[in-house]
């Protein structure tokens, strides 16, 4: 019987232009099993982050020349290094200090003179909440999901599978690491809408649809669940309304704008709503449904969806 894989000492990176005052920490943390990496200096640090894929950076937070806090923002700017906890090392208690570090996309910190054991302990919580995230992500690409995390203050992707980032860069101009600008947009409205429930966003509400600017095909964004730390999960599908659209256009003898546009007021979308679905103003979706009711013998739009999820009922789905 084969002796089971040891699973890979985690990876510890040290950043600090002065190595010699964390000794202790490099003896401590090598003494508990981790491998320990050093860098000087910023560019080095983001080379080795990089190349090394460390599992927490230790990060000093005042280092001449390029500080901790832009190596922090270049680190979270890279989709590649994004999702790597950082925990900064400072001896500024100062709350704007504190403040710049976690804007910086810091995920804890500790004060100097550095206390090995407590090291050790924020080290291991948060390498833990790492891997198990890892794994999720690694599961959700297995199943073939289009699934992507996004930090709301700079709209930057935290991750994203495989196939979110394909289906992005084949339907957007996508540089892989900042979200489209309408689904900010949309996020931030629904964020404001929820402003006053304690978990912000919820499932359930309601989905983007977006018309792709290079493929003109549209695609459904749904707010999945809340992350925490101003990060949200969202989920990506190719809207499947054609076969929809073509039926309540069959039924009613409508146009294919005023098919859209009975389509959307049937999945309960405002006159603004459908506007930016389909791009056209508000006052032409007006147009449209006015020739809606004529046609369907109603006179409200609440009657007008509810004969159209009569007739289609896959609209109401």
């Amino acid at each position: 019987m084969n002796a089971p894989a040891e699973r890979r000492a985690d990876v510890v990176l040290i950043v600090d232009d002065v190595p010699d005052n964390l000794a202790v920490l490099h003896d401590t943390l090598d003494e508990s099993g981790y491998t320990v990496l050093v860098a000087t200096d910023g560019p080095s640090a983001l080379e080795r982050a990089l190349r090394a894929r460390p599992d927490v950076i230790l990060l000093d937070a005042m280092m001449p020349g390029m500080d901790g806090f832009e190596v922090a923002r270049r680190l979270k700017a890279d989709a590649r290094t994004a999702a790597i906890p950082i925990i900064f090392m400072t001896g500024l208690t100062e709350t704007e200090h504190v403040v710049a570090a976690f804007a910086a996309g810091g995920t804890d910190y500790v004060t100097k003179p550095i206390r090995a054991r407590e090291v050790i302990a924020r080290i291991t919580a948060h390498s833990l909440a790492a891997r198990e995230q890892q794994q999720a992500r690694n599961a959700l690409d297995a199943f073939g999901h289009a699934t992507l995390m996004v930090r709301m203050h700079d709209g930057r992707i935290v991750w994203q599978t495989s196939l979110a980032r394909q289906m992005l860069e084949q339907h957007f101009v996508f540089d892989g690491r900042r979200a489209p600008v309408e689904v900010l947009s949309w996020l931030q409205r629904e964020t404001v809408r929820h402003a006053g429930l304690d978990e912000g966003p919820v499932p359930g509400s309601p989905s983007l649809v977006l018309e792709a600017s290079l493929s003109g095909r549209r695609l459904r964004f749904t707010l999945h669940e809340a992350a925490g730390d101003g990060q949200w999960l969202l989920v990506l599908r190719e809207a499947d309304d054609a076969a929809a659209l073509e039926a309540l256009a069959l039924a009613f003898a409508l146009t294919p704008r005023e098919a859209e546009a009975l389509y959307w007021v049937a999945r309960g979308k405002t006159n603004r709503d459908i506007g930016e679905i389909v791009g056209a103003s508000p006052a032409t979706v007006k147009k449209h449904l006015e020739h809606v009711y004529e046609k369907l013998g109603v006179e409200t739009r609440n009657a007008a969806a509810a004969l159209a999820v009569a007739r289609v009922p896959q609209i109401g789905r």
